[in-house]
């Protein structure tokens, strides 16, 4: 049985203020496998405090003491690299492949990113005018993550806080607290001063609202719920604190005639399903142009069925379970309005898959379920579903396409698989999002990440999500 009942402030290990905690859960068995110490404000307010006084001196480092200090954390982060996917295996579920190669690997792809955006950056510059422009650390930074990318999300807010000289208090979702235990060991070995960065575990509305009030606090970045970043937002708002927040999303996966059929639409099924559906920027919603319309379909079901889900233990390109019963019922629930609105039901549906072994007939497993015919008064198409649920629906026209991938509140991502260069570089022109993925390409490690909308705003990864911890000052030049 874990127990983590320590929180790391001011370069320690130390007990918690509050004496409250919580039951770590396997999301494969359900059964527990330790116990969380939660904070409360007393524990935010010594960690901030730590942040505060270290600043004054981590602030004035150079830029080669921190590449220098970066460095040694990739090594020590690769040291721990199975430590890191056991821990997200145990937590959240992901398959042990998935977890060592994608998701622990993200802490050594976004830090080699964010230190060649730190070496590229010159923290000072002469303006064409004359005058001089220096970028200098904003302050203590409140730092909340969510659990479906644990490390990734951590990464992406830590590294760039360190790199920039500023310092930062973490808040990691309670629902993942074991790799973030092990990030913060692996900080602390790589040797940065105390109080640089602090760890405090906890719920959002007491330990979150407790960073994202405290006046010492100069920036929160959020990734999580709508929800959670009005919540943040709002509770920031007094102290003028900058605040970015990266959320949910309804990404379009546009599939013209003209496209590679049969790879794009497998591609499409394996991103929608990719982590057991629960990421932000999932191609949730397939728009298929009318004439390939049911050739697509079949493709879609045919793609469906190579995805099976198991034990996340196991090493394989298997699926996991949901992350917790919450999200559990929420996935059923909306697969049971997709079926009750008439959507036309390909492949899945109610319940957990039949082919699970005994163990794992308490977890949160579900069946990997398509949804044909959807039509845009529907809940299914409008709501983020955060499991592995594709909608798919058809066009008529470029325009038609376009109209349909912009009608959502969101604006993380988008897919266009095309055969005309000329046609992609068009509709990605038109689309609001942050992220356009084009014939199965991606962006990789150091391009900036984020989204328009309800989706938020900033940006994380490479220079400017390093420049988003950074204040600009000008001055005059010199003259005696």
């Amino acid at each position: 049985m874990i127990t983590l009942d320590r929180f790391y402030i001011d370069g320690a290990w130390v007990a918690p203020a509050s004496d409250a905690t919580m039951p770590i859960l396997s999301p494969a068995t359900n059964q527990r496998v330790g116990t969380l110490a939660m904070g409360n404000e007393a524990d935010v307010h010594l960690a901030v405090q730590a942040a505060k006084r270290a600043f004054e001196t981590y602030s004035m480092t150079s830029k080669d003491e921190r590449l220098a200090l970066l460095r040694r954390l990739a090594q020590v982060t690769r040291a721990r690299i199975d430590d890191l996917a056991r821990a997200i295996t145990t937590e959240m579920g992901a398959p042990a492949t998935m977890s060592r190669e994608v998701q622990a690997d993200a802490g050594i792809g976004h830090l080699e990113a964010f230190i060649d955006a730190l070496d590229s950056l010159a923290e000072e510059e002469t303006l064409p005018n004359g005058d001089i422009l220096s970028r200098e650390p904003i302050g203590v930074c409140g730092l909340i993550t969510p659990w479906n990318w644990p490390i990734n999300q951590i990464a992406l807010k830590v590294i760039p806080a360190l790199a920039a000289g500023a310092t930062c208090v973490l808040k990691p979702s309670e629902h993942t607290p074991l790799s973030a235990q092990v990030y913060a060991e692996i900080v602390d070995e790589a040797g940065y001063p105390a109080g640089v960065f602090n760890l405090v575990q906890g719920d959002g509305p007491t330990v979150g609202a407790a960073l994202s009030r405290h006046p010492d606090v100069a920036m929160m970045s959020f990734t999580g719920s709508t929800r959670g970043g009005y919540a943040v937002s709002r509770d920031a708002a007094a102290d003028f604190k900058r605040v970015t927040l990266e959320l949910g999303g309804k990404s379009p996966n546009l599939i013209f005639a003209d496209a590679d059929l049969g790879k794009r639409v497998a591609e499409g099924v394996a991103a929608c399903f990719y982590n057991t559906g629960q990421s932000c920027d999932a191609p949730t919603r397939m728009l298929v142009e009318r004439s390939v319309y049911p050739r697509v379909l079949e493709l879609a079901k045919a793609a469906a069925e190579t995805h099976v889900v198991g034990d996340p233990e196991q090493e394989g390109d298997h699926l996991g379970p949901l992350f917790d019963e919450i999200q559990f019922d929420r996935v059923q629930t909306l697969i049971g309005k997709g079926l009750e609105e008439g959507a036309r039901l390909l492949i899945g549906g109610l319940g957990r898959p039949d082919y699970l072994p005994e163990k794992l007939e308490a977890g949160w497993f579900v069946r990997p379920t398509i949804f044909s015919d959807v039509t845009a008064e529907m809940v299914i198409w409008r709501e983020e579903i955060f499991g592995p649920v594709l909608v798919i629906t058809p066009f008529d026209t470029e325009e038609e396409a376009i109209e349909m991938a912009n009608d959502t509140e969101y604006g993380l991502a988008a897919y266009i698989q095309t055969g005309s260069e000329e046609r992609a570089r068009r509709v990605a022109r038109r689309i609001r999002a942050g992220g356009i993925h084009i014939n199965g390409r991606d962006a990789d490690y150091g391009s900036p990440f984020g989204g328009f909308k309800h989706s938020g705003n900033g940006r994380e990864g490479g220079v400017y999500g390093l420049q988003d911890y950074m204040e600009l000052k000008v001055r005059p030049p010199f003259a005696a």
